[in-house]
């Protein structure tokens, strides 16, 4: 998001092990075990604003089956071979960068994200309702490190819970990443970005009542051109954990990108 005319795209993949257990103690089911997205997005940029569209495609979503506390769960089984689903909540994005130059110590911006419904509910890909995400973005870069973070709100209009236990309605969304700047190759030519990301959501009943958050930990690489021109290429590579087993946080994550971008000064 700096200078004249630009754009990206974007593939990634990832996997998820254990996204979604219910019960407690002994008495745990993993109803969705596996789980796993390639995701295509694409970006337009100019000065300070970007546009973009986010496509998920389900390659794996499966589980087990089984009752708890007296409740009944039915597993999905997702799959590309007998029971594909080509595209999950496609999403179109607006961001803007409201204050700080594009490699300043600190940058301020704001997002919002509205999400299509499409898919099955049945195998906990879609809630089958319009939403949206509205969010404060925060960046910095320094000679030998950088940072960024965003706090937010997730508004889902759906405001029932269809999984006992789970929490439901609209939720707060934060999160923080920081690294170290590695210049390598000829001429310094290639940045590696090197540290940690910290994320999740909270249930914003969570605040006047029962909790309900769920929080990611990865550690995170990034390589990157750095020319200021031309057509530059990035690869991402993450992976980490949650830290306790509450919806939407996993036992293991891993995440694989490769995104193509450039702009005019």
């Amino acid at each position: 998001m700096h200078g004249g005319l630009g754009g990206a795209m974007a593939l990634t993949f990832g996997y998820a092990r254990n996204p979604l257990r219910v019960g407690g103690g002994a008495q745990r089911l993993s109803v969705v075990s596996d789980e796993a997205f390639g995701d295509v997005g694409a970006a337009l940029t100019y000065d300070r604003f970007r546009l973009y569209l986010d496509l998920t495609m389900p390659l794996l979503v499966q589980g087990q089956s089984g009752t708890i506390g007296g409740y009944s769960f039915t597993a999905p089984s997702l799959n590309l071979a007998q029971n594909p689903d080509t595209i999950s909540d496609p999403r179109l994005g607006f961001d803007v960068r409201i204050f700080g130059g594009p490699d300043r110590g600190f940058r301020l911006g704001a997002g919002a994200q509205l999400f299509a419904p499409n898919g099955d509910r049945a195998d906990y890909d879609t809630d089958q309702t319009f939403r949206a995400m509205l969010r404060v973005l925060f960046a910095g870069d320094a000679r030998h490190f950088a940072y960024a973070g965003h706090l937010g709100v997730h508004v889902c209009p759906l405001d029932e819970a269809p999984t006992p236990w789970s929490p439901h309605g609209h939720e707060l969304l934060f999160g923080f990443a920081a690294g170290a700047k590695l210049s390598f190759g000829r001429d310094a030519g290639w940045r590696a970005v090197l540290g940690p990301e910290v994320y999740g959501a909270t249930a914003l009943r969570s605040l006047f009542g029962a909790s309900y958050t769920a929080v990611e930990g990865l550690l995170s690489a990034r390589f990157e051109g750095t020319a200021d021109t031309g057509l530059q290429m990035r690869v991402k590579l993450g992976s980490g954990i949650g830290s306790d087993q509450t919806f939407g946080a996993p036992a293991f994550r891993a995440v694989l990108g490769v995104e193509i971008f450039a702009h005019r000064p």
